[in-house]
């Protein structure tokens, strides 16, 4: 079944028609369909579906009403007991009969009014549309351009022009809105996870009518020019409008950050910066370049360490767009981005970073075998969060063989390009760990030699 409201006749009491109206039975048929015709309209009848909750079945939008000689309402079913109501904004409750003419099974409707309702009673069936009449309501542009007062999460345009709201009725009198489809497009960015950047794309929104000012979300995130076009019934009949303004300066603020370490240790698989953004583990010193991408309209860029995630006790603060710094203390230590405008009344802030920075510790071997067989070929420490590091090794008589001050680095046994006998030799370590401690190590260093045993290796010493 089709719902169609039932739309009485004036009567004195109005209230009690209201009512009636609201809670009549719909008694039309899917199969009850009228021909409606406007004759003499040069341009386009432009047909529209209400929703169900206005009791109308259609609104017919005319260029000019004043072109249309008649309206013919074809297929009707009951001639002798067919009438036509129009009512007006006060809704089908205050609708008054209309004169018509009938031929055969065709209605006419003589200097037809626009702006109208209009209840065809057809014997028990019911048909209700409304009349726009364009005429006085055409849409144009003069001019584009970006409303005086921004707010940060939007963007104000402002079209001077003609383009108000069109208003038609329901059967029960609420007012509603027909919508002209005026678009206007511009270009902004948007974030691409993919490629890591912000990347140039060309948007457009449809506004029911012209109103000041037309509001966009998200806001501009680069300069665009905007265009608007319209309206849906002038592009219908070929009569569109089209209007670009020039330059209009981004307001919007947006920023996306990425952290990299540059120095990560091949056997600290805990320093891996997580999927929430966090990092615990790390072994001091951490190197870290941290990545601002931002918007056109961040004009100010600011990294902020601080001691808690609230940054109520910010450290240090570095005022630029990319960020490297070395974490050589233990604790914990948490990184964002903050982005503003010009005159800082709008902000982004990036994800935070959590950089969990661990106690230090040195474990020193005290045996390998440099024969190339790439198994333990190198004298190498252990450590985690070391910010100082020297380490001397010398032969039995005292002689310094090597010297390095990196602890990820270590001895292969040779000396002057040659790997040294088998043996005991010696190392001497000063250290100084990222929690404050000292190290001052010395012990003794034996150097196996792999002998061969038919297909398998045999150790021995010399």
């Amino acid at each position: 079944m089709l719902a169609y409201i039932a739309c009485p006749i004036i009567m004195k009491n109005k209230e009690f028609i209201l009512l009636m109206i609201l809670a009549a039975f719909l008694s039309a048929t899917e199969s009850y369909a009228l021909d409606i015709e406007f004759s003499g309209s040069r341009h386009t009848v432009i047909k529209d579906k209400p929703e169900a909750s206005t009791g109308l079945n259609d609104v017919f939008t005319i260029y000019d009403i004043k072109e249309v000689s008649f309206i013919s309402i074809g297929n009707i079913i009951a001639p002798s007991d067919f009438r036509v109501l129009i009512y007006s904004n006060l809704g089908g409750g205050y609708a008054i009969e209309q004169p018509v003419s009938i031929t055969g099974t065709t209605a006419f409707i003589h200097n037809p009014k626009g702006d109208m309702g209009y209840i065809v009673e057809d014997g028990g069936n019911r048909y209700c549309f409304w009349v726009v009449d364009y005429a006085g309501k055409h849409f144009d542009i003069s001019s584009i351009e970006a409303y005086p007062e921004q707010d940060c999460d939007m963007t104000k345009i402002t079209v001077i022009g003609s383009g108000d709201q069109i208003r038609y009725y329901s059967v029960s009198g609420r007012q509603c809105t027909l919508s002209r489809n005026i678009e206007l497009s511009y270009n902004t960015l948007e974030w691409d996870n993919e490629n890591n950047c912000y990347s140039l794309v060309e948007k457009t929104d449809g506004f029911e009518y012209l109103q000041t000012p037309l509001t966009l979300r998200p806001p501009f995130y680069c300069n665009t020019t905007v265009t608007v076009s319209g309206d849906r019934f002038l592009k219908t009949w070929g009569l569109g409008k089209t209007l670009e303004s020039s330059i209009i300066e981004a307001n919007g603020i947006d920023v996306n950050t990425e952290a990299v370490q540059t120095n990560l240790a091949p056997d600290d698989a805990s320093n891996m910066i997580k999927s929430d953004g966090t990092m615990l583990g790390g072994s001091a010193p951490a190197d870290f370049t941290f990545y601002a991408y931002v918007t056109d309209a961040v004009l100010h860029n600011e990294w902020q360490i601080a001691d808690d995630p609230e940054f109520e006790y910010v450290r240090y603060r570095f005022n630029e767009r990319d960020l490297t710094y070395t974490f050589d203390q233990e604790g914990k230590f948490y990184v964002r981005f903050i982005g503003s405008n010009a005159d800082g009344s709008c902000e982004a802030t990036g994800e935070t970073y959590e950089i969990g920075i661990g106690a230090s510790d040195l474990r020193i071997p005290n045996v390998f075998s440099p024969d190339g067989d790439g198994v333990n070929d190198t004298w190498k420490v252990g450590y985690r969060s070391l910010v100082e590091f020297k380490c001397w090794i010398f032969d039995r008589n005292g002689r310094q063989l090597f010297y390095f001050d990196r602890p990820e680095l270590g001895w292969d046994g040779k000396h002057h390009g040659k790997t040294v006998s088998p043996g005991v030799y010696y190392y001497v370590i000063e250290a100084k760990g990222a929690d404050g401690k000292k190290y001052k190590k010395g012990g003794d260093i034996n150097i196996l030699r792999y002998r061969k045993i038919g297909n398998s290796s045999g150790a021995s010493g010399e």
